[in-house]
């Protein structure tokens, strides 16, 4: 079944009721033109923020985030949020004051779509539109350029390479960024160390000595196969950590040609974690988007029967183990640590199905006010699934009562579950880590990632409350949570940094971007929040000459 089958009956299943200006909206508190935004001017030279409270002086550094910036290129419009071409946001945080600045990554998609002004690449959602000057000949030999199909259109995140900061996405490429001008400086290609990988993750992750891992996907003749790609600190002559890389583990994937799609994974302190859910790249379907231009979604499969696949690899003796869980689709990865040689736990926002990417696309965010499916289809939990990584090897399943000796799960306060089956598979049963939608969760990550923890912090993803542009704090032994919330504001990805000599996990600060709804389109601040109350300390908000687009995901340089 395709992934957007159960969304279709969903839109087709509305009955559109009306209101004063002839449509009811069932989200009146949402307001989704935040998502459909255009940057229709750049912002080259740094402008001043308006201060509002006191930003703490001893708060200095550069925040840049990455996300979306555009919705078309001349006539022809993206139909994915995930498509939109990479805008670079820049918060300079000094001394008290903080100053905003934007610009679009001059990426080959940007360029040549702004030369054409059409959609030259392929992207997510969107497929490319053909060169009406271009012949019958010339079209099929353009169409038939695999180079063509593989965007460099770098919009998701942003993580530093020991002192360069890259751009980035799920394809092969990556751009370096000047952390000052936010011009594109070169351009990496992953390929060019490790051949056939066709994907890497949007969310590396960065050690405490600087080393950097990520994920990565390769086809061959036998099949496709998931990656574990390090990148160390140059040495011998090389000149960038890009030049460093190699494969560190690998698993062949359970179903060879429909890979996992994977936007994240996990490391711990001796573990790998792959999570290998049941939605799919189809590669047959890969190769007829390729000949018969289709976007890249049109080859995403869901397979809801399917159960989801949590891979352990050792990280020094390369052992793996697999354990399985019900279907479910994940973005990301909370954290994930260890407890003693006993437990590797892992916590991740769970949504029942992939039908969030389907609310993403332009026309249902559009269409969202008059879809009462569509709350429910964009919301997920947060959920902690703990893996049992010796007991399990004592305990036997006896066939006469066809069952194990019970949960292989002993920790208080723990609702998780495991248990062994006759077929020699463990199956892990969550537990919820508090009651509300969260995404794009945050960590204090240079202490806490891969370590046992306590707090994250989200952003809420439920469209149906009364406030739902929340910053969320969730304390994971209590299982509940505080909030931020202000009307009609909707804030990025909230970002931790510690007080000097902080002795506690949440005594620092957040960051977070925000935008405002209804007619407040050139209006764009950001937001400095007490992380232990969530008490906002200051703000800066700025007016800007353009309409100001919805961010994912960013990085905070200290000076």
């Amino acid at each position: 079944m395709s992934f957007s089958t159960s969304f279709k009956k969903g839109i087709e299943g509305n009955q559109k009721v009306l209101k004063d200006d002839n449509t009811l909206k069932l989200y009146p508190h949402t307001d989704f033109s935040v998502f459909l935004r255009s940057c229709e001017q750049e912002i080259s030279t740094p402008i001043n923020g308006k201060i509002g409270g006191k930003i703490p002086e001893w708060l200095n550094g550069t925040l840049i985030r990455n996300g979306p910036g555009n919705l078309k290129f001349g006539k022809h419009e993206f139909k994915h949020l995930f498509d939109g071409s990479a805008l670079l946001h820049r918060y300079r945080i000094k001394d008290g004051n903080v100053t905003y600045q934007c610009r679009f990554i001059r990426s080959e998609a940007y360029k040549k779509n702004w030369e054409a002004k059409r959609i030259v690449f392929n992207e997510f959602g969107t497929q490319a539109v053909p060169d009406p000057c271009h012949n019958l000949l010339k079209r099929l030999t353009t169409f038939f350029n695999p180079e063509r199909f593989l965007t460099d259109n770098s919009n998701i995140s942003i993580y530093p390479f020991q002192d360069e900061i890259y751009s980035i996405s799920e394809t092969v490429y990556a751009h370096k960024i000047n952390a000052t001008t936010l011009e594109c400086e070169e351009r990496k290609d992953i390929r060019d160390i490790i051949p056939l990988v066709v994907h890497h993750s949007s969310h590396p992750h960065v050690a405490e000595d600087g080393t950097v891992y990520t994920s990565a996907l390769s086809v061959g003749l036998l099949g496709t196969t998931h990656h574990i790609v390090c990148f160390n600190k140059p040495e011998n002559g090389e000149k960038s950590m890009f030049d460093t890389a190699r494969i560190v583990a690998s698993v062949p994937a359970p179903w060879p040609l429909n890979p996992s799609y994977m936007h994240t994974f996990g490391i711990s302190d001796n573990y790998f974690v792959m999570i290998q859910q049941p939605f799919s790249v189809s590669i047959t379907g890969l190769v007829t988007a390729l000949v018969v231009n289709r976007p890249t979604s049109s080859a995403l499969r869901w397979y809801e029967k399917e159960q989801t696949i949590i891979t352990l690899i050792n990280r020094t003796t390369d052992q793996k183990e697999d354990f399985y869980t019900s279907s479910f689709f994940y973005l990301h990865i909370i954290n994930q640590f260890e407890i003693t040689d006993e437990y590797l736990v892992i916590d991740v926002c769970c949504y029942k199905n992939p039908d969030f990417v389907n609310c993403m696309f332009t026309e249902n965010l559009l269409n969202a006010q008059m879809n009462p499916c569509f709350a429910k289809m964009a919301r997920n939990k947060p959920q902690r699934f703990i893996v049992p990584l010796t007991k399990f090897k004592k305990q036997s399943f006896n066939k006469e009562t066809q069952s194990s000796s019970g949960n292989l799960i002993h920790l208080d306060n723990s609702l998780c579950e495991a248990y062994l089956q006759r077929d020699g598979r463990i199956i892990l049963s969550p537990e919820d880590l508090c009651g509300l939608s969260c995404e794009t969760p945050q960590i204090y990550y240079k202490k806490y990632s891969g370590k046992p923890y306590r707090y994250f912090y989200a952003i809420g993803a439920d469209v149906a409350t009364e406030n739902p542009g929340l910053i969320i704090k969730v304390d994971t032994v209590e299982k509940d949570c505080k909030t931020w919330c202000e009307k009609n504001c909707y804030p990025s990805e909230p970002i931790f940094f510690p007080r000097p000599n902080a002795q506690e996990e949440d005594d620092g600060v957040l960051m977070s971007s925000l935008l405002w709804g209804e007619e407040q389109w050139n209006k764009i601040g950001l937001i400095i929040l007490d992380a232990k109350s969530l008490k906002e300390l200051g703000r800066a908000e700025f007016t800007t000459p353009s309409p100001a687009p919805k961010c994912l995901h960013g990085w905070f340089i200290p000076d």
